[in-house]
C-alpha cells in the first residue's frame, strides 16, 4: 500500500465511522492509530500516540481552554446577559428591526467573555426570543439574527476556535485574539445592516420598538460594566503585555467568579454547575485535540499535506484565487461537519500551503474563523441553527436557515473584505512586541 492509498482509505474510513455518529474525537484517534500501525508497526503507533498525548496535554498553554470556558460558564449563570441585552436595545431598539439589531450587539459583547458560538446562541436566544415574540417580530428574521450572531462569539476574543488554531499552527494565542476584534466588531456592523435594509424594505418584518430618553440609555450601559471590564481587563492586558494569553485567561475565570459574588448572583449549585459543564465542554474539546493530533502525525507520514502544499502552491494561478478555493471549502465542508471539528481535521491541511504562499499565519487564522462561522448556520449540520430551533420549538428549522441566509452573504462579503484588506485582521497584532 502507497502513503496516497493509505490516506485515501484512511479519509474514507473516518467519514464512514462520523457518519456512523461516532464521536469525532474518538473517530480521529481510531483511524490515525491504526493508519500509523499499518504504515510503520503498531510499536511506533502506541509510542507516538504516548509521546504526543502528554506533551500536548502537559502543555501549559493549553489550560487556556477550560479557564475561557470557565469564564463563559460563570458569566452566563449570573445574568450578565440579560444586562447586555436590555443595554442594547435601549440604544438600537427605536431603530427599524432595532430589536434584532440590539440582539447581534448582545451575541457581539457576549462572545467577549464567552468564546463559543453555540454557547452565545442558546444564551441570547433566551433572552431575546421572548422580548421579539412581545413586538411581533417575523419569526425568520428572528432565530436568523440569533443564529448568525451567535457564530460572533467565535471571533470576539476569547475563541476556542483560536486557541486550537494556535495550538495546531504553533502560533501567539494572544495575538490571534488581537486579531478577531476588529474583524468581529466589522462583522456585527455588517450584520446590522442587513437587518436594517431587510426592515426597511418591509417594516413588518422588525416593527421599531419605543423611544429611551438618553438618561434611560445610560443607565441601561450598568449592565454592561461588567462585560467591559473583563474585556478590558483579559484583551488589554495581553496586548499591552502585562500577562500571557494563559495568565489572561485564569485572571477572566478569577474577574468572573468576583463579579458575580459582587453582585449576588452566585450560589452554591449555581457555581456547581458552572464547574460540571466546564469540565464537560473542556473534555469534550480536549478529546477532539487529542484525535486531531493522532491523526495528524498519521497524515504527515503519508505526506499527503506536503504533497497538497506543492501542487496548491505551484497551480499557474494568483495566491487569492487559491485562499479563495481554500475558503469555498470550508463553506461546502461546514455544510456537512461539525466547526471545530472541520478546523482541526483541515488546518494540518492547509497550514503549509499557506505558508508556502507566503501568506500571513494570524490573518489565516481570522479567515478560517470567519470561514466556520459560514457552517454553521449553513445546512444540514448548522450547529447554532439547531440550537436556537431548540429553543424555538414552534418555528420550523427550515425557517431558521432561511433566516440565516443573508447573514451567510455578509459573511461572505466579510471574507472577500479581508482578502482584499488583510491589515483589517493583522493591524492590532502588528503592534504587539
Amino acid at each position: 500500500m502507497t502513503p496516497t492509498e493509505g490516506a485515501l482509505i484512511g479519509f474514507a474510513l473516518l467519514f464512514l465511522l462520523l457518519a456512523g455518529s461516532m464521536p469525532v474525537g474518538f473517530a480521529m484517534a481510531a483511524v490515525g492509530l491504526v493508519g500509523f500501525a499499518i504504515m510503520v508497526s503498531p510499536q511506533a503507533a502506541l509510542s507516538m500516540a504516548t509521546i504526543e498525548l502528554y506533551s500536548t496535554f502537559s502543555d501549559y498553554n493549553l489550560t487556556t481552554i477550560p479557564l475561557f470556558i470557565l469564564m463563559g460558564q460563570i458569566s452566563f449563570h449570573t445574568g450578565i446577559s440579560r444586562g447586555l441585552f436590555d443595554a442594547a436595545y435601549r440604544w438600537l431598539g427605536r431603530l427599524p428591526g432595532g430589536l434584532a439589531m440590539s440582539t447581534v450587539g448582545a451575541c457581539a459583547a457576549f462572545g467577549a467573555i464567552c468564546g463559543s458560538g453555540p454557547a452565545t446562541s442558546a444564551t441570547i436566544a433566551s433572552v431575546a426570543l421572548p422580548e421579539m415574540r412581545r413586538y411581533k417580530y417575523d419569526m425568520q428574521l428572528a432565530t436568523g439574527c440569533i443564529a448568525a450572531g451567535g457564530g460572533i462569539g467565535m471571533l470576539i476574543p476569547p475563541s476556542i476556535v483560536f486557541i486550537v488554531y494556535a495550538i495546531l499552527t504553533e502560533q501567539s494565542i494572544g495575538k490571534l485574539f488581537i486579531a478577531g476584534v476588529v474583524p468581529g466588531i466589522m462583522i456585527a456592523l455588517l450584520f446590522c445592516v442587513v437587518i436594517f435594509v431587510q426592515c426597511k424594505r418591509d417594516p413588518q418584518l422588525g416593527p421599531t420598538g419605543p423611544a429611551s430618553s438618553w438618561s434611560a440609555k445610560f443607565v441601561a450601559l450598568k449592565g454592561v460594566w461588567e462585560t467591559l471590564a473583563l474585556f478590558v481587563l483579559v484583551i488589554g492586558g495581553m496586548f499591552k503585555g502585562v500577562f500571557t494569553a494563559t495568565e489572561g485567561a485564569a485572571i477572566g475565570a478569577g474577574g468572573s467568579l468576583t463579579i458575580a459574588l459582587l453582585k449576588r448572583e452566585l450560589t452554591w449549585e449555581k457555581l456547581l454547575k458552572c464547574l460540571n459543564e466546564s469540565i464537560r465542554t473542556a473534555c469534550m474539546v480536549m478529546v477532539i485535540v487529542a484525535g486531531a493530533i493522532i491523526f495528524g502525525r498519521f497524515l504527515a507520514i503519508t505526506q499527503i499535506p506536503s504533497h497538497l502544499a506543492s501542487w496548491l502552491s505551484g497551480l499557474p494561478l494568483p495566491g487569492w484565487c487559491i485562499i479563495t478555493a481554500i475558503i469555498l471549502f470550508y463553506l461546502v465542508g461546514g455544510c456537512f461537519l461539525d466547526a471545530l471539528a472541520l478546523d482541526i481535521l483541515t488546518i494540518p491541511i492547509f497550514y503549509p500551503v499557506v505558508v508556502a504562499l507566503g501568506y500571513d499565519i494570524i490573518w489565516f487564522g481570522v479567515m478560517i474563523v470567519v470561514a466556520t462561522m459560514m457552517g454553521v448556520i449553513t445546512p444540514p449540520v448548522g450547529v447554532c441553527v439547531y440550537v436556537v430551533s431548540g429553543m424555538a420549538r414552534d418555528v420550523p428549522l427550515e425557517k431558521i436557515f432561511r433566516g440565516s441566509l443573508p447573514f451567510l452573504w455578509a459573511l461572505v462579503f466579510a471574507a472577500f473584505l479581508l482578502i482584499l484588506f488583510p491589515q483589517i485582521a493583522t493591524f492590532l497584532p502588528s503592534l504587539i512586541k
